[in-house]
């Protein structure tokens, strides 16, 4: 099994046709983009490059999470401008106790949700605030400064990449149009496994697709090509495929819990185990976006492994001189199994519960040595 992140552009094989529905779709594409110029400056049209642009997909990049990687381009824009909300409507759009929920759901949220074109392929973005400002995932914007936005309606109007960080995979773009419709956002609302769960976005480039299933899991961590990870995702087997990073995932009142990120396969497409960055941390980090900060992860300064046998936690197998670890008191062979009460089962799990935490945090570790558990505070440090 693998984290599909990245897909390649889908191209027809030697002697296939393109399909009719997507031949008259791409003619329209090639009529809207004479006499303009592609974003990026990639080269303007073309049947090879059409395709691409309708069916490529990326679904997570395959740059690791080091140290954050932020670009900004505020322009003028006064820094009040762009930032998220800080709590969740008393109560989302949408009261369904009979019927057809997720119907509501996808009619409340749609026009909300908009496909991004780069010179590479292609995502999904959702509206936060009606000047513009939308949420999206940073590898869908990965290499651009500029975008082609596709709102519901089908207009097509250029955005601008504010800024992007690769380590939590958020990044937010600013469309050249107002007046909106911003998508609610479901600040400080507990994720529940079992809920409904809807997505919406551009899977293979088929704008506002509606798909729905439940939350599988919370707080799950991924491990990334580096040997770093994210943590605290939103798993849900509601069906998404490439194209749709970037998009909602909304709870069954009709406000956005995550932004669809990630699957894990083995054929690259869906296999009902996708992931989803919590919104909570969607929106802290578009908000340091937006100011001009640069997102910081937390730093503890070890290495591990995680054991073969035994019980589950993180294995210390080495701790850098001067860090918080060794501040701490950390030693090798210490086995870390929680970090303020949140389970640590792997080495993976450790170091994302890490880089999620806001340097100059103290937290509280339970430790494992020579078979007594004893408690340490560890005052995280920056990266």
């Amino acid at each position: 099994m693998s984290i599909q992140r990245d897909q390649d552009p889908i191209w027809p094989g030697e002697g296939q046709e393109v399909p009719e529905w997507l031949e008259g779709r791409l003619r329209d594409l090639e009529d809207r983009d004479r006499g303009s110029e592609p974003p990026s400056g990639g080269r303007a049209g073309g049947p090879r490059r059409l395709v691409a642009l309708a069916l490529a997909a990326l679904l997570m990049a395959s740059a690791g999470y080091g140290l954050a990687a932020v670009r900004y381009d505020l322009g003028a824009a006064p820094v009040s401008e762009g930032r998220p909300p800080t709590s969740a409507p008393t109560a989302g759009p949408v009261t369904v106790s009979r019927g057809e929920p997720v119907a509501a759901v996808a009619a409340s949220l749609l026009p909300s949700v908009v496909q991004i074109e780069t010179s590479s392929g292609l995502g999904t973005g959702v509206i936060y605030d009606e000047d513009g400002f939308i949420l999206t995932a940073a590898h869908v914007v990965e290499g651009s400064s500029d975008v082609v936005v596709r709102l519901a309606d089908g207009t097509r109007v250029r955005g601008d990449v504010v800024g992007a960080d690769q380590a939590t995979d958020v990044a937010v773009v600013r469309a050249n149009s107002r007046n909106l419709d911003e998508a609610p956002l479901a600040i400080g609302v507990p994720v529940r496994v079992g809920q409904i769960a809807v997505a919406i976005g551009s899977p293979f480039g088929l704008e506002q697709t509606v798909t729905a299933g439940v939350v599988s899991a919370v707080d799950r961590s991924i491990p990334t090509d580096n040997g770093q990870s994210i943590t605290n995702m939103i798993q849900t087997d509601a069906p998404i495929n490439p194209g749709n990073s970037g998009g909602a995932l909304a709870d069954r009142q009709g406000r956005v819990i995550g932004l669809n990120d990630a699957i894990r396969s083995d054929s690259g497409v869906n296999a009902g185990v996708g992931f989803a960055i919590p919104i909570d941390t969607a929106v802290q980090v578009a908000d340091d976006l937006v100011q001009g900060r640069k997102p910081t992860p937390g730093f503890l300064g070890v290495s591990g492994t995680t054991p073969a046998t035994g019980e589950p936690g993180a294995l210390v197998t080495e701790v850098i001189p001067d860090t918080p670890a060794a501040e701490a008191g950390l030693r090798q062979g210490d086995l870390i199994t929680s970090i303020e009460g949140a389970p640590i089962q792997s080495m993976v799990e450790l170091a994302g519960e890490v880089r999620a935490t806001d340097p100059g945090t103290t937290v509280t570790m339970q430790v494992r040595r020579n078979g007594r558990q004893i408690e340490l505070q560890a005052t995280i440090g920056k990266q």
